[in-house]
């Protein structure tokens, strides 16, 4: 990432924009359950938040400088990191009560990669859990704001389209100043989730 938004991200501003703004109306609607599973917390500014609202909290960061520094961060406490990437994910089927992406779907270089991501976040939610997330809208802005770092950003209505032809259901979008949602993996029919 660039140095832009690598000071960004690490800011307390944008810790309490996310806390404030972005992930109460991201989760406003979900039951999150008690196993979270969190892909690409960078430097764990919606970590710090989500951790407050299950029993236990699993983070997985594709850099292992920042994998790093957030295992020493969470340390002793309801969070565990693990270094890997979202698009190859090292849990069994079924593992999770709901899953959490936050601002950084725009950093997977290909809508192919995102749908592997996002596939492979159905897999490991037990049937009934829920993604829930956020990310930036297209803008000129963000793009210059990404010189010389990956930026593919979501288009809403290709994203709904998506997230319904890799299985999921229930699906809620909003589109404000930014991209929220929520999908849940199918229940079988006569269960209960």
């Amino acid at each position: 990432m660039n140095t832009n938004h690598d000071e960004l991200c690490a800011s307390p501003e944008w810790a309490a924009h996310l806390h404030d703004e972005v992930l109460p109306l991201a989760v406003a609607r979900a039951a999150l359950g008690k196993d979270l599973l969190e892909v690409g917390p960078g430097p764990g500014a919606a970590t710090e938040w989500l951790r407050s609202k299950v029993d236990r909290l699993v983070a997985v960061e594709i850099e292992a400088a920042a994998a790093s520094l957030l295992a020493d961060r969470f340390a002793g406490t309801n969070v565990e990191i693990r270094q890997g990437s979202g698009v190859a994910l090292d849990f069994a089927d079924d593992s999770f009560d709901s899953a959490a992406s936050f601002t950084m779907l725009h950093h997977v270089p290909t809508a192919a990669l995102q749908n592997r991501l996002l596939a492979e976040i159905l897999r490991v939610l037990r049937p009934g859990g829920v993604l829930v997330g956020s990310d930036s809208l297209p803008s000129q802005s963000l793009h210059a704001f990404h010189e010389s770092d990956i930026y593919n950003p979501v288009e809403p209505a290709a994203f709904l389209v998506r997230l319904q032809t890799l299985g999921y259901v229930d699906i809620t979008l909003g589109v404000g100043d930014r991209l929220t949602f929520s999908a849940h993996k199918p229940t079988p029919k006569g269960a209960q989730s």
